[in-house]
């Protein structure tokens, strides 16, 4: 049995891959409990139900990426080379989970928010938060990639919008497809819809 300084996260970490792998409605706490080692009193000390354990989870999730994303939107990197590294980035991670469970699971994210959002209005707000904070990321490198005069996007927020929408359609349609394909035509997609020409891509 794990220690209780290990349960919590040990929970999280079931749930998250659980839900990912399957779905929220699909699994159980009796599932998540098993997966994580823990016993079913020690999930209710820790968490009032699926739900609160799911936002939880959520929550966890994105604080491991965002340390990948911070060192990625580096203001130190250039704006272009910061969206080329981040879609890359999500491409390998998905290789990497589909050898592992032999599918495209796409994000998350998305994939528990669409499920969930008419009926969990706490997993639809953490799902919506997410979102928003790598809208940020997004945002950021588009603003700076306007002022050197890369792109033309005076409304670096109404873009990196257009290019979240973008990311959860076609994360979307990798996990409905199983087609890996989809994610690794993401970043010339992105690209496009940014108005980048191709002889700006040179080294990216």
């Amino acid at each position: 049995m794990p220690r209780v300084s290990d349960a919590k996260q040990k929970l999280m970490v079931a749930a998250r891959d659980l839900i990912w792998e399957s779905s929220y409605g699909a699994t159980s706490v009796d599932d998540i409990c098993v997966k994580a080692d823990v016993r079913k009193g020690s999930f209710y000390h820790f968490f009032k139900s699926k739900s609160d354990l799911e936002i939880a989870a959520l929550e966890a999730d994105w604080q491991e990426k965002k340390a990948h994303y911070n060192d990625i939107f580096s203001p130190t990197v250039p704006p272009l080379q910061r969206l080329s590294d981040y879609f890359d980035l999500l491409l390998a991670k998905q290789t990497e989970r589909q050898k592992a469970c032999g599918a495209i699971l796409g994000c998350p994210f998305c994939a528990v928010g669409t499920e969930v959002s008419l009926l969990d209005a706490g997993i639809r707000e953490k799902v919506h938060d997410i979102l928003g904070r790598l809208a940020k990321y997004f945002e950021s490198a588009i603003r700076d990639a306007h002022a050197q005069g890369v792109i033309n996007a005076p409304d670096a927020r109404a873009k990196a919008n257009l290019l979240i929408a973008y990311f959860q359609g076609t994360m979307a349609q990798a996990r409905i497809e199983n087609n890996l394909e989809r994610i690794a035509g993401m970043k010339a997609g992105a690209f496009e819809l940014l108005g980048v020409q191709p002889a700006q891509l040179a080294g990216v």
